[in-house]
């Protein structure tokens, strides 16, 4: 019988825990969800500032972890501690290794010179960083922002899906040769009206450049307006059923 009782009893606080966890993260989700994000989002920035101190080893770990989610192409890539931002292909292949295979060319972190490569691309930053942002921006407007629309959600990411295609497609024939590398047909649309550096390459302040930090902040911001005010109302939901709960089982919520 005491046995009984004891293992009824050690049900009872396994279940109050598991209610009460759930409940207070139902409760701070929102704030949860944007820390590990922080962290998602600010360690690829470390890996440079690592290298740069000498901590090689922490800064290696870091890049080999985020290659797994990206190309980490160096000419589609922030660096810091350097005299550029961006670099070109050319000028990495003029200090690396003069080759345009990509499994060759992401392997290129920087050097002491150039400065160290983020272990994000371009477009991950925006993408993720538009998550990142969009969970901030959230926060004030939590209580009267409604879920986006489907047909809203496919416009905002559709732009990410071209520009993702088309540089895939372009790619193909090899990097640096494609024809988002040259962009001779934005030029003859534009009538050639903007500088040679906005239509060629990848560098900082290209069409290339600008496409993929547009696309990608409007393509996390549209996950977070998509899917936050669903969560919220979810965990809202969940936090009153386990409050009522705990309440008819005589314990403070």
């Amino acid at each position: 019988m005491s046995t009984i009782t004891t293992t009824s009893a050690r049900e009872r606080l396994f279940a109050l825990f598991v209610n009460r966890a759930l409940l207070g993260f139902s409760r701070r989700w929102l704030l949860i969800i944007t820390v590990l994000l922080g962290i998602f989002v600010g360690l690829p920035w470390l890996a440079p500032l690592f290298m740069e101190i000498g901590w090689t080893g922490a800064g290696k770990i870091i890049y080999l972890i985020y290659s797994t989610q990206c190309h980490q192409l160096p000419q589609r890539s922030f660096f810091l501690f350097g005299p550029q931002a961006m670099y070109s292909l050319s000028e990495v292949q003029a200090v690396w290794q003069n080759t345009s295979n990509p499994f060759i060319l992401r392997q290129f972190v920087g050097s002491a010179a150039m400065g160290w490569k983020v272990a994000w691309s371009d477009r991950m930053v925006s993408m993720y960083g538009g998550v990142f942002l969009g969970s901030l921006l959230f926060w004030p407007l939590r209580k009267r922002l409604r879920p986006l629309p489907l047909w809203a959600f496919a416009l905002l990411i559709l732009p990410m899906g071209i520009d993702g295609a088309t540089h895939f497609i372009s790619d193909i024939a090899g990097l640096g040769d494609g024809f988002r590398d040259s962009n001779i047909w934005l030029a003859a649309l534009t009538g050639n009206i903007f500088p040679a550096a906005f239509y060629a390459g990848d560098a900082l302040g290209s069409f290339n450049s600008w496409m993929r930090l547009i696309t990608g902040l409007l393509f996390g911001l549209a996950i977070v307006w998509l899917a936050y005010p669903a969560l919220e109302e979810m965990f809202a939901d969940t936090a009153r059923e386990i409050e009522a709960k705990l309440r008819r089982a005589g314990q403070t919520a």
